[in-house]
């Protein structure tokens, strides 16, 4: 199948594209067009590995290079060092050189494991990603960034290291469970609150088919996912300052997932929690009107997405997890919040009294 859409990630001699459309693994060119060299490792996973493995195999059958495979644990709790030294462990056995391309076949955390290991092999080989989760899709596999979680905090160990391509084959979806699927989306609406009303606007008015996995609707919410981090990607790579909105919600998320232990509360559902409480205390601050926040809630309520913290969740457990996020800066944390529908900020200029409330009531 051609895919329906094409969009690239402007980086000057390290751009890509990025392949959206149904039954892409089943076109063995789309894939191995982008294998550099004589040789490749396919990552997955022991749920993602049995459903699309064969399907890659085939593909690489077709131009008959040598490959060999790494299935490891499904879940963010596997998402750490050891997992990334078992790939490390099978290029050195199996002799795999600078001349070998890594594979990431499954979700977000299959994709960043993946991702670190090519950035430390013999200091960087290639890969590619072929996301199978729509979170993966519309977030994890563009941009670069890869890296694996720390007992203390989230994703803290890690490098910025682009693929070669993106191949996101929206069949995939049809095998996500109905919690992954809302998680997903979770990241879908993250866009139109930080960069597109219009975008907003339109998930609103289409949220029921879109759940319903209605694949034009889905590969259109993809494309416009796509391509607005792509385009604020090209702009900040490194994340040193616009890059940063892409961060909605994630400083409260993050946090419940650090304390709540990795898996329990999956991204999804702890950045659409997290997303809330950004627009609690924008609006706290009157930076935007109620109904924004109302309408943020409703349309995560309609995702199938959580809206309230978790009950365990205390003011103490919050600021002791996000001093460790990535975007404290001096000692001083920093949240993404929103001026209006469609335009987010990044700052420390909020009052201590109302992140504190925001913290106890939401």
């Amino acid at each position: 199948m051609k895919p329906l859409h094409q969009l690239n990630v402007e980086l000057g001699d390290r751009s890509y594209p990025i392949f959206i459309g149904e039954q892409l693994l089943d076109n063995p060119a789309l894939l191995t067009d982008y294998i550099k060299g004589s040789s490749v490792v396919i990552v997955s996973n022991t749920t993602v590995a049995p459903l699309y493995l064969d399907k890659v195999i085939s593909s690489l059958d077709t131009i008959d290079t040598r490959y060999d495979t790494v299935i490891l644990e499904d879940g963010e709790a596997y998402k750490t060092l050891d997992s990334v030294n078992s790939i490390i462990d099978t290029l050195l056995k199996k002799r795999h050189d600078r001349n070998t391309t890594l594979i990431a076949l499954g979700g977000g955390v299959v994709g960043d494991i993946t991702g670190f290991a090519a950035a430390i092999y013999q200091r960087g080989i290639h890969f590619i990603q072929i996301p199978t989760t729509l979170l993966s899709q519309v977030d994890s596999s563009v941009g670069g960034k890869t890296g694996v979680n720390h007992p203390a905090g989230k994703n803290m160990i890690g490098a910025f290291y682009q693929p070669q391509c993106v191949i996101i084959d929206t069949s995939t979806l049809s095998t996500l469970t109905k919690r992954d699927l809302s998680g997903g989306f979770a990241e879908v609406i993250k866009y139109g609150l930080i960069h597109d009303e219009k975008f907003f606007d339109w998930l609103e008015q289409n949220i029921d088919e879109l759940m319903q996995l209605d694949y034009q609707l889905i590969s259109q919410a993809i494309h416009v996912s796509c391509q607005t981090k792509a385009d604020i990607v090209a702009i900040d790579e490194t994340e040193q300052g616009i890059r940063a909105i892409l961060n909605l919600g994630h400083t409260f998320g993050h946090a419940i997932e650090a304390t709540m232990g990795y898996g329990n509360w999956l991204h999804g559902e702890a950045v659409a929690t997290g997303m809330v409480m950004a627009a609690d205390l924008s609006e706290r601050h009157q930076w935007i009107n109620p109904e924004v926040k109302l309408r943020t809630i409703n349309l995560l309520k309609k995702a199938g997405l959580p809206v309230h913290s978790p009950d365990e969740m205390t003011i103490e457990k919050y600021m002791q997890a996000m001093s460790i996020d990535k975007k404290v800066d001096r000692g001083i944390i920093k949240f993404v919040l929103l001026k209006q529908l469609g335009e987010a900020i990044v700052t420390a200029d909020y009052d201590p009294k109302l992140l504190e409330k925001t913290l106890l009531e939401s």
